[in-house]
């Protein structure tokens, strides 16, 4: 539990690192009424620990009563806050964007409900459960031409982007093999909430364990860092290192995708002896190592030297998926659809997925063209 609380305590330190950004343009701008969807992802706490100045929650859709009544307590809401339903939370509170903290089984529903009233919604990682479910997202967004995010805490890391900017410039040659690690010693271990446990170890509502919940920051920064290109090939792991545990998910999984130049290795766990979201870049010159979101380190081959390397300061919006909500409803700001919140980029993370759990299922490697 002390674990969980110092991740939480990490989280708020960083939104208030944005919030001096923020007062400038709080001040012209009128607040963002969002609408909250769910309170049993335990990341919704970074919504009610943010510094607020550019958007106010209007109201809460959750009927567990045990999460209802621990907000409240926690973060002293009244009870005018919350609605049983979206129908309500419309009709009463009015929001002009939703973020959902549900079960990603229910991805879906929620996006069928607000993006034809003309109401960008965004989810937390992944998408969604099925490469279905995830298609239909999409078209609901492309038909109403409304905004569709997807938020990682990895969207969120200077080390992602400089790492973007590294590739990019050429210097040290392209991509050869990626690597990511990702996941922690599992959410049982770190004291994640009942309400949380209760649907992310679930194969129906998570759509696995390990492989959805950590597999998918893998399957999107790579997209991402090879400009929406797509694997020949997917090969994976699926493993049950505490089943005792985890009796009806994976929570060790290792997922290769196979290019025609270049692998990528993305190793999702619970099993891990530490928390963990860092990637490996093997380039012709060069190997990146992002250790965390702003710890990176540099070895070139030619001197056989490997440095810590500062990677540049990136815009407020980077830094918080909520100021960046908040730009694409109130200025406007376009999300490239093969971004990082993306719909894009996060259809094929979706695919990536569902092809990796079908050949962890079939027991060998299937083709991109599967699926």
């Amino acid at each position: 539990m002390k674990l969980f609380k110092v991740f939480f305590l990490a989280l708020a330190l960083n939104a208030f690192a944005v919030s001096s950004a923020l007062a400038q343009s709080s001040e012209e701008e009128p607040k963002l009424r969002l609408g909250i969807i769910g309170l049993v992802h335990d990341h919704v706490h970074w919504i009610f620990n943010r510094d607020n100045q550019d958007l106010e929650v209007v109201g809460i859709v959750e009927t567990n009563q045990s999460a209802i009544d621990k907000f409240k307590g926690r973060y002293d809401l009244d009870d005018s806050l919350f609605f049983s339903s979206y129908e309500e939370l419309m009709r009463k509170a009015q929001p002009q964007a939703v973020s959902a903290f549900n079960e990603t089984a229910e991805h879906l529903e929620v996006a069928a409900f607000f993006l034809p009233k003309n109401i960008p919604v965004m989810v937390e990682k992944p998408l969604a459960t099925s490469y279905k479910d995830a298609q239909q997202m999409v078209q609901l967004s492309e038909k109403h031409q409304v905004p569709l995010l997807v938020n990682y805490e990895t969207s969120w890391y200077e080390s992602t982007y400089e790492t973007k900017a590294l590739i990019e410039d050429g210097t040290f040659g392209k991509p050869k093999k990626l690597v990511f690690n990702t996941g922690h010693m599992g959410p049982v271990e770190i004291g994640c909430s009942p309400e949380f446990l209760a649907w992310l170890t679930d194969p129906v509502l998570n759509g696995g364990g390990a492989v959805t919940d950590f597999g998918c920051y893998g399957a999107n920064i790579s997209t991402w860092l090879l400009d929406g290109r797509t694997p020949e090939r997917v090969t994976a792991v699926l493993k049950q290192s505490k089943p005792s545990i985890y009796p009806k998910v994976d929570d060790d999984t290792t997922i290769i995708l196979d290019y025609k130049d270049l692998q990528v290795v993305i190793q999702a766990s619970w099993n891990w002896t530490h928390h963990r979201k860092d990637m490996e870049v093997y380039l012709n010159k060069a190997s990146i190592y992002a250790l965390d979101a702003s710890r990176m380190r540099i070895l070139d081959y030619d001197s056989g030297k490997e440095q810590s390397h500062q990677p540049a300061s990136i815009e407020a919006y980077q830094k918080d998926p909520f100021r960046l909500l908040v730009e694409v409803v109130q200025q406007g700001r376009e999300i490239d659809p093969q971004s990082l919140y993306g719909t894009a980029n996060n259809l094929t993370v979706v695919k990536l997925l569902e092809l990796a759990k079908r050949s962890a299922e079939l027991g060998r490697t299937v083709a991109w063209s599967e699926l």
